[in-house]
């Protein structure tokens, strides 16, 4: 699983900046209850995309998506595959 120093050194890479407070805030409900490590399910999709540039403004797309596809890799997505559109749709894909 990747970590919030992988995603930070992501975002400095391709961006300049970590970003660190929108990567926070995809994984806020990491490790609590009831998601665990299931908390991706809530923002790792099209939709919380769109929720964080509501809060973080335009830049949030490609940190969040970059975020998201690193995430997705770790479970076996590849870029072809669909991308999920929000929570139903990431859990109909079977993943986490």
């Amino acid at each position: 699983m990747a970590t919030l120093k992988i995603h930070c050194e992501a975002s400095r890479l391709k961006f300049g900046k970590t970003y660190e407070e929108i990567q926070l805030w995809l994984d806020e409900f990491h490790g609590k209850a009831p998601y665990f490590t299931r908390h991706r399910r809530l923002r790792h999709h099209e939709q919380g995309i769109r929720e964080a540039v509501k809060i973080f403004g335009e830049h949030a797309d490609a940190v969040a998506r970059q975020h998201i596809v690193i995430d997705l890799m770790d479970e076996g997505w590849v870029e072809f595959d669909h991308f999920p559109q929000d929570e139903k749709d990431y859990v109909k894909m079977g993943l986490w």
